[in-house]
C-alpha cells in the first residue's frame, strides 16, 4: 500500500445499484496495519481499543454489531468495568473522525456503512473471485495476474497491532486465506510454466510452514521441472522424516504418489498439459487444385482460416488474404483449407491462378469470363467490358453459396472485380504482396514452418526408415532450408531420389551457403528462380536496399540502423523497407525492425555481388553500420560509466549514432540490439575493419554478463581476436583478448581467461595501448583472486593500479581498488579492505548521478569487506544497495551474485530461511551463466542454509552436487564440502 496516498484498492468494473452511501472518498485497509485515509489524507485511528472497535465493524460488511458483540471483541471474557461506557466513547471519536453519515448508531449497536470497494479486504475478495472465474475458464494468464493483484493488497501482518479475540480469530483466518491464495498462485505458476522462479518462493514457504503438506508437494512439482530431481525427493524424505517427528502421522496420499511419479520419471508431469487441438475437418473433393497428400502443420492457420470462412455462409462476404514470400507454401495452404471449407459452400467452388509473380498478370476481363462459363453462363450471354461482367458475376452468384481462390494475386485492383458480392459466398486469396488497401479482408501474414513440421514434412517424403538413423543431419537439412516448405521439399525429393545417398551425405552439400541456393533445384522446382520473380518486380531504389540490407549479419535490422546502411534519411529508409515488406521479400519483425528469411538473405547477397557497382559501396554500407553501432553503443557505455577513460581511446567514427541521454532507453537500446551488435562485430573484423569491432566490444561489455547474451559476447571475442591476430593490428587483438578474458571469466573458465590475458597483456606492451595496459593485468588479478591465489592477485592488480593511475583513467583506478579490497579481503586485512573498497566508492561517487553501474560494484566490493569484519546489517544495506542497481541495468551476473552474497549475510546472521530463499533466488537469476565455479558456491550456502532449517535431505542433495562441480574444477572449495557431508556435521546443523 502506498503509505500517503491510501490503499491501492480495485474498483469493481460494474455492480449491481446500492442505496446511496455516505463517506465516498473514504478508504481503509485491513490486510496489514487497520488504516482510514479520506481522499489521499491518512486518518488518525486512535488507540488500540479504538482500532479494535474499526475492525470489529469494518468487518460485518456493513452489518450493526450490538454493543455487547463489541465489548466481546475488543475484551473477551474479561471486560472492564466501564467497559460500555468505553465502546461508546470509541465510537463518538471514530464518528468525529469518519463522518456522522458513515459510523451510525442502529438499534443500540453500530455500523458502518461505506462503498464496498471502499476496503481492501472486499476488493481483494473480488479479485480471487475474478480469478477463480478466468481459471474455470480457461484463461490461466489472466487467472494469475488477478491473483497477485489480489496478494499486493497485503501491507503486512492483518489487523496487525489490533488487540482482542476477536481481531485475533480474524487476523487468523485472514493468514490462511493470503496463504491459500499464494498456494493458488504458485499453482498457476507451476501451469505457466514458471517453475525455476516459483522454487525460490516455495523454499522461503515451507521453512516459515514446514508443517503445510501442499506448499511441499508444489516445491517438489517445481524442483523436479528444473531438473532437479534429486532435490525434489529430498523434499519428500524431509517432510516424511519431519511429520513422523512432529505429529507421528505419514505424509497425505496425494504427496506419495507424486513422489512415485517423480521416482518414475513421469513425463505427463515433466511439464504443463497442452491442450489438444481439434482435429480438422474431412476433406471433400471439388473443383479445386487437388490438395497435396502430404500436407503437413500449419494447425493454427487451418482453424484460423477455416473458421473465418465458415462464418461467409449466411452472412457477409469473407476475404482472407494470404501474404507470404515465394515458397512458404501460400497455395498449398489454400488450397487444403479450401478442401476443408468446401460443406459450407455446396454451391461450387472458383479457382485461377492470377500468375500475379510473373511478368504477364492474368487480366480481370479474362478471368470473369471463365468464371461465368464456369457458372453456367452461355458464351454468347457474356458481355465485353471488364464492369458488365463483374455485374453479371455478381448477380449470378446472388442466392448461391460459392467459394472463390484467387490464386497468387499480384496485388489488389486485380482482384477488386473477382470478389462475389452476396451474403454466403466468400472469396480465399493468395499473394506475396500484403493488400493493405483491399477493403474488409482478413490478412493472414504466412511464415515458415516450425521445426516440427519441418521435420515431419521432410520424412513423409524421405521415409521414416532413412530419417530416423539420421535425425540430427535431419534437422541440419531443414534448418539450412530456411524451414521454407519448397526448400524442403526440394531438398527431401532430391534424396528420396538418390537411394545411395544418406542425409548427412545431403546436409553437408547444404552447409555451403554459398552453393545452397544451387543445390535447392529439381526439376522444375527452385527456391532461387522463386525468388527471381519478386527481385525482378522491384524499382531501382527497392532493389538496392533490397541487395545491400542483405549483407549485413545477424538476426534482424532496426529502421534506424538500416537507414545508416543504406545512407538515407530514416524516413526514407522506412518508405523503401516497408514497401519491400509489402513484396513479402522482407518481413517486419516488429515495429521498426526486419529481418530476412535466411534463403532469401542469401539470394539478396548473391545478387549484391552480381548487381551492386561499384564492389566498394558493400564495404562502405558495412562501415557505415558499423560506426552506427560504434557510436550509439559509445554513448551508452558513457552512461553508465561516467567518466571513463577508455572512450577516448575508441576508433574515430565517420557515420553519426543516435543520441540517447536517458539511462533506461539506453538500456533498452543496448539489450534490443544485442545480437545485431555482436554480429557486427564479428563480420566487420572479417572484412579488416578489426579496430573499430574491437572497439565495439568493449563498448558493449555489459552484454557479457547479463545472462542472455553472454554465450554471444564469448563468440564474438573469440572470432575478433582471431581476426585481428590475422590481420597483425596488435591493438585490436590486444583488446578483443581483454574482452575474451572478460567472457571467460563469466563463465566460470578461469584457466582459459589467464592464457588470454597473459597474451593480451603482451600485445597491450607492444601496441603500448593504454587500454589492454590496465584491464588485462585487472583481468588477471580477478582471476587470480578466484583461484586463491592472493600474492598473484596483488601483484597484477597493483600493476593495473599504476596502468589506470598513468592514464588518468579514475573508474579503472577505482576498480583496481575494490579489487585489490577483495584480496585483503581474502588474507585476513579486514580493515584495510574496508578502506581500499572505501577508496573506491568514493571515486565513483565523485563522477556518477548515483545509479552507475561501476558504482554497484564498488558497494559489492565494500558490502563484502563489512561483511568480513562483522558489520552485518552495514553490510546487508550496501549490497541491496548494488542489487537495485543491477537488477536496473539488467547485469544478471552480479544480480544472482549480490543475492548470492546476502544469502551469506543472512546465513552469518542466524536467518537461515531468509538465506535459502536468496541463494534460491541466485540459482534462478544465475542460470546458465557464471561458470560451475559460481553455481557450486551458491549451492554450498544454500545446502547450509536448508541444513539449518531442518530439511537436511534436501541439503545433502545440494552439498553433492556442489562437490561434483568442485572435484570436476580441481578447486580447493571441495574439501570443505566433503566436511559438510559428514555424518556428524549435517546431525550438528539439523
Amino acid at each position: 500500500m502506498d503509505r500517503d496516498n491510501g490503499p491501492r484498492v480495485r474498483v469493481p468494473e460494474q455492480r449491481a445499484p446500492q442505496q446511496q452511501t455516505a463517506g465516498t472518498d473514504l478508504r481503509f485497509a485491513v490486510l496489514g496495519p487497520v488504516r482510514a485515509w479520506r481522499g489521499g489524507e491518512p486518518l488518525p485511528s486512535g488507540s488500540p481499543q479504538q482500532r479494535a472497535l474499526l475492525t470489529a465493524l469494518l468487518l460485518r460488511d456493513g452489518r450493526t454489531a450490538t454493543a455487547a458483540e463489541l465489548i466481546d471483541a475488543i475484551w473477551g471474557e474479561e471486560p472492564p468495568s466501564q467497559a460500555l461506557a468505553a465502546v461508546r466513547t470509541y465510537a463518538s471519536r471514530l464518528r468525529k473522525i469518519l463522518d456522522p453519515d458513515t459510523l451510525i448508531s442502529n438499534a443500540g449497536g453500530y455500523a458502518i456503512r461505506t462503498r464496498p470497494d471502499a476496503l481492501d479486504l472486499t476488493a481483494a475478495q473480488e479479485l480471487a473471485a475474478d480469478a477463480e472465474k478466468a481459471r474455470a475458464g480457461g484463461d490461466r494468464s489472466r487467472a494469475r495476474a488477478l491473483l497477485n493483484e489480489a496478494l499486493a493488497l497485503w501491507g503486512g501482518e492483518p489487523l496487525a497491532s489490533v488487540p482482542g479475540p476477536y481481531a485475533e480469530n480474524q487476523r487468523t483466518r485472514l493468514e490462511e486465506w493470503r496463504l491459500q491464495l499464494t498456494e493458488a498462485r504458485l499453482d498457476l505458476d507451476l501451469e505457466l510454466g514458471c517453475h525455476a522462479e516459483a522454487v525460490s518462493e516455495l523454499t522461503a514457504l515451507t521453512a516459515a510452514h514446514p508443517l503445510r503438506e501442499r506448499l511441499r508437494e508444489l516445491l517438489m512439482i517445481a524442483l523436479y521441472r528444473s531438473g532437479r530431481q534429486a532435490e525434489a525427493l529430498a523434499v519428500y524424505a524431509d517432510t516424511r522424516r519431519l511429520l513422523a517427528d512432529e505429529l507421528g502421522v505419514d505424509p497425505r496420499p496425494e504427496l506419495s504418489q507424486l513422489q512415485q511419479r517423480i521416482l518414475q520419471a513421469d513425463e505427463e508431469l515433466a511439464h504443463p498439459a497442452d491442450e489438444e487441438a481439434p482435429a480438422p475437418a474431412a476433406v471433400r473433393p471439388a473443383q479445386l487444385p487437388a490438395t497435396v497428400p502430404d500436407f503437413t502443420g500449419r494447425a493454427s492457420f487451418v482453424r484460423e482460416l477455416s473458421n473465418r470462412l465458415a462464418t461467409a455462409e449466411g452472412s457477409v462476404m469473407a476475404v482472407s488474404a494470404l501474404a507470404g514470400i515465394g515458397g512458404v507454401g501460400k497455395t498449398t495452404l489454400a488450397v487444403h483449407v479450401a478442401h476443408q471449407a468446401r460443406p459450407h459452400f455446396p454451391d461450387g467452388q472458383l479457382y485461377v491462378d492470377l500468375q500475379g509473380a510473373g511478368a504477364r498478370a492474368a487480366e480481370p476481363e479474362t478471368v470473369l469470363g471463365a468464371f461465368l462459363r464456369a457458372l453456367g453462363t452461355a458464351d454468347s450471354a457474356i458481355p465485353d467490358s471488364l464492369d458488365e461482367r463483374a455485374a453479371l458475376y455478381r448477380s449470378t452468384l446472388d442466392g448461391r453459396r460459392i467459394l472463390v481462390l484467387l490464386d497468387n494475386a499480384h496485388d489488389a485492383a486485380q482482384i477488386r472485380p473477382l470478389l462475389p458480392g452476396t451474403a454466403g459466398c466468400a472469396a480465399l486469396v493468395t499473394s506475396r504482396v500484403r493488400m493493405v488497401d483491399l477493403a474488409g479482408a482478413h490478412l493472414v501474414d504466412l511464415d515458415v514452418m516450425s521445426p516440427e513440421e519441418a521435420l515431419q514434412l521432410f520424412t513423409r517424403i524421405v521415409g521414416e526408415e532413412r530419417v530416423s538413423s539420421e535425425r540430427e543431419a535431419a534437422l541440419d537439412v531443414v534448418a539450412a532450408c530456411g524451414f521454407l516448405p519448397l526448400a524442403i521439399r526440394i531438398a527431401a525429393s532430391r534424396l528420396a531420389a538418390r537411394r545411395t545417398w544418406t542425409v548427412s551425405v545431403l546436409a553437408a552439400k547444404l552447409a555451403d551457403e554459398r552453393r545452397r541456393l544451387d543445390e535447392l533445384q529439381a526439376g522444375d522446382l527452385a527456391v532461387k528462380a522463386t525468388f527471381e520473380l519478386g527481385y525482378g518486380q522491384l524499382e531501382p531504389a527497392q532493389a538496392r536496399a533490397f541487395r545491400l540490407l542483405g549483407l549485413a549479419d545477424g538476426p534482424d535490422i532496426s529502421l534506424a540502423a538500416a537507414a545508416a546502411l543504406l545512407n538515407l534519411e530514416v524516413h526514407a529508409a522506412e518508405d523503401v523497407l516497408e514497401s519491400l515488406v509489402d513484396t513479402s521479400l522482407l518481413e517486419s519483425a516488429a515495429p521498426g525492425r526486419y529481418r530476412y528469411h535466411d534463403l532469401v538473405r542469401l539470394y539478396a547477397r548473391a545478387c549484391a555481388e552480381r548487381d551492386e557497382q561499384p564492389p566498394v559501396e558493400r564495404e562502405l554500407a558495412l562501415s557505415r553500420l558499423l560506426d552506427f553501432y560504434l557510436a550509439t553503443a559509445a554513448g551508452v557505455y558513457a552512461l553508465e560509466r561516467p567518466g571513463e577513460r577508455v572512450l577516448d581511446h575508441f576508433s574515430r567514427t565517420e557515420y553519426p549514432g543516435l543520441t540517447v541521454q536517458v539511462r533506461e532507453t539506453a538500456l533498452d537500446w543496448l539489450f534490443t540490439e544485442s545480437s545485431g551488435l555482436l554480429a557486427c562485430a564479428r563480420q566487420s573484423a572479417s572484412i579488416g575493419m578489426s579496430r573499430r569491432a574491437s572497439d565495439l566490444l568493449m563498448a558493449v561489455v555489459d552484454l557479457g554478463e547479463s545472462g542472455a547474451n553472454s554465450h554471444q559476447f564469448a563468440a564474438a571475442a573469440m572470432a575478433v581476436s582471431e581476426a585481428a591476430g590475422t590481420a597483425g593490428d596488435a591493438q585490436a587483438e590486444g583488446r578483443a583478448r581483454t574482452m575474451l578474458t572478460h567472457a571467460l571469466s563469466v563463465s566460470g573458465r578461469f584457466a582459459e581467461a589467464e592464457i588470454q590475458a597473459q597474451r593480451a597483456l603482451a600485445l597491450g606492451r607492444s601496441a603500448r595501448d593504454p587500454v589492454s595496459l590496465g584491464q588485462a593485468p585487472n583481468q588477471r588479478g580477478i582471476i587470480a583472486l578466484y583461484e586463491n591465489r592472493h600474492t598473484d592477485a596483488e601483484s597484477h592488480l597493483t600493476e593495473a593500479l599504476a596502468a589506470f593511475r598513468a592514464d588518468g583513467n579514475k573508474p579503472g583506478e577505482a576498480a583496481a581498488l575494490c579489487n585489490l579490497s577483495r584480496v585483503h579481503l581474502a588474507t585476513g586485512r579486514t580493515m584495510s579492505a574496508v578502506d581500499l573498497a572505501q577508496q573506491g566508492v568514493t571515486i565513483y561517487e565523485q563522477d556518477t548521478t548515483g545509479l552507475a553501474l561501476r558504482l554497484a560494484n564498488g558497494k559489492y566490493a565494500l558490502g563484502l569487506a563489512l561483511m568480513g569484519t562483522g558489520l552485518a546489517s552495514r553490510a546487508e544495506a550496501t549490497l541491496n544497495e548494488a542489487l537495485h542497481v543491477f537488477r536496473d541495468s539488467r547485469q544478471q551476473l552480479w544480480h544472482g551474485m549480490t543475492l548470492f552474497r546476502l544469502a551469506e549475510v543472512h546465513l552469518g546472521n542466524r536467518q537461515p530461511a531468509r538465506a535459502a530463499s536468496h541463494a534460491e533466488q541466485a540459482l534462478a537469476v544465475l542460470r546458465g551463466i557464471g561458470g560451475e565455479w559460481r553455481r557450486a558456491n551458491v549451492l554450498t550456502v544454500l545446502g547450509r542454509s536448508l541444513a539449518a532449517i531442518g530439511q537436511t535431505d534436501r541439503a545433502r542433495v545440494c552439498w553433492r552436487e556442489a562437490l561434483s562441480a568442485f572435484e570436476e574444477l580441481g578447486s580447493p572449495e571441495a574439501e570443505e564440502v566433503q566436511a559438510l557431508l559428514h555424518p556428524t556435521h549435517v546431525a550438528g546443523a539439523a
